[in-house]
């Protein structure tokens, strides 16, 4: 969108009107072309927070339980994950970018009503993994207080989806925003455990470059599993909305996101790179945060025969007696903070697709008066998640269920993604290059080889 000089917009005799307004076109022009580094630290977010929500607690138990059992094994598959989780994520940031609308309704546009209906059921199976997502990890939370002698594990996981719940449907985009990246730092503490504990950093870049595969029945049940938290649908779904709602809080369209073809050929250009940079940077931390839950585990609880991890609390706990109540203690502290990061994206990543789908409003930027649907299926999923964590429902058992839920809707979504994104008619000049289109349908075809090796493993 061009922007007028500010002498253009000031009316005859306007005094402090127009004086302000000219004062707003002069700030929007700096913000359009100051230096690129301040263009990315206000791009910076939308990638951050996917990358860390990735992180989450049942993820962290994952990848605890391949650093415990395998050792250093498992460390390849952060270099494998990595390309793949940057070319995914970045196309769904780019048909926001280039459409300004999110999947659900990208949907509507580019399937008929036969695929707009298996996408809906697709949709309600994502929203039910979900909540029994947010369970697991409010009771991680919960878990994680204990360990800190803070008070019994039901009490805070009930606080944290109150918590949680309020602030999602009463607090502003912006306040929502700055929660999150706060919220992100949290998971820095993984890299602090693992520089403290590590000493042999030669067979650790051995072992990254390296495949060590094993070709039997629980190494192969575990790198599904570890596939299948690295590359989860919900991710999909979330950085196209988040991305859509940092648009929307931008000064040039006011509540609307304006789609890049709208802008200036400058500005769209920038928008686009710190875009890409921020999809780019959120990916390499996340996967280093898996690279780092491997390491340490690998270097205390597996050298010392520690090899049966089912939940964040149980490592954390378990690392007390090799790393010392330091290093426990902050590996408890950063799957509190995933989790509080991770309950507020599970639970609107499926109300944003099933909105969009249906054709209602959604977002945080939005009043609950203005997205109703948006809003009681955000209900749902913390509500209903909180009400399962007090159940005393074993968490590995509803993880048991997500991992089939997603690793079943995993391809049939990338489909969906990669149909929208390879459309000229809805994406322009801004569809899929060469490079976007391999590492896209690659990732579709290993989300379906795990599919099919989730069951014919027999790791459910």
């Amino acid at each position: 969108m061009a922007i007028k000089p500010a002498e253009e917009t000031k009316p005859a005799g306007a005094g402090a009107e127009g004086s302000s307004t000219r004062t707003s076109e002069l700030d929007l022009t700096k913000r359009s072309t100051g230096p690129v580094w301040r263009q990315y630290l206000r791009a910076m977010g939308p990638g951050l927070v996917t990358g860390a929500s990735d992180d989450d607690p049942s993820g962290i138990a994952t990848y605890a339980q391949a650093g415990a059992r395998y050792g250093l094994s498992f460390l390849w598959t952060a270099l494998l994950t990595l390309p793949l989780m940057v070319g995914v994520q970045e196309i769904c940031d780019r048909t926001a970018l280039a459409t300004g609308t999110g999947l659900g309704e990208l949907a509507v546009k580019r399937f008929q009503r036969a695929g707009r209906s298996i996408l809906a059921v697709l949709l309600v199976a994502l929203i039910v993994a979900n909540g029994l997502n947010i369970a697991a990890d409010l009771v991680a939370i919960g878990s994680g207080m204990q360990l800190l002698h803070a008070g019994p594990t039901w009490l805070w996981a009930l606080v944290a989806g109150a918590l949680i719940t309020t602030l999602l449907v009463l607090g502003s985009f912006a306040r929502i925003a700055l929660v999150f990246k706060v919220l992100c730092a949290a998971l820095l503490s993984y890299l602090v455990v693992a520089v403290l504990v590590t000493h042999q950093w030669g067979s650790v870049l051995s072992h990254t470059i390296v495949p060590h595969v094993e070709f039997n029945k629980a190494y192969l049940a575990l790198l599904v599993a570890v596939l299948g938290t690295t590359i989860s649908p919900y991710l999909f779904f979330w950085q196209s909305a988040h991305r859509l709602e940092e648009m929307r809080d931008e000064p040039e369209g006011g509540t609307k996101a304006i789609p890049l073809k709208q802008q200036s050929s400058e500005r769209a250009k920038r928008k686009q790179s710190t875009s890409r940079l921020d999809v780019f940077t959120g990916m390499t931390f996340s996967n280093l945060v898996m690279f780092a839950i491997i390491v340490a585990t690998a270097q205390t609880l597996h050298i010392h025969n520690v090899t049966h991890i089912r939940s964040a609390a149980q490592a954390a706990k378990a690392l007390r007696p090799f790393a010392g109540r330091f290093a426990s203690a902050i590996f408890a502290f950063g799957f509190i903070g995933s989790g509080l990061l991770a309950v507020p994206v599970l639970a609107a990543s499926g109300s944003v697709g099933m909105a969009g789908l249906l054709g209602k409003e959604w977002g945080f930027s939005r009043s609950i008066r203005q997205a109703p649907v948006f809003y009681g299926l955000l209900a749902v999923g913390t509500l209903g998640g909180t009400a399962f964590s007090l159940l005393h429902v074993n968490p590995i058992k509803l993880l048991i269920y997500v991992a089939v839920i997603n690793g079943v809707a995993a391809a049939p979504f990338l489909f969906v993604v990669m149909r929208v994104s390879s459309s000229r008619r809805l994406m322009g000049k801004y569809v899929n290059g060469p490079t976007a289109n391999i590492l896209g349908w690659l990732t579709v075809a290993i989300m379906a080889a795990a599919a099919i090796a989730l069951f014919s493993t027999g790791a459910l």
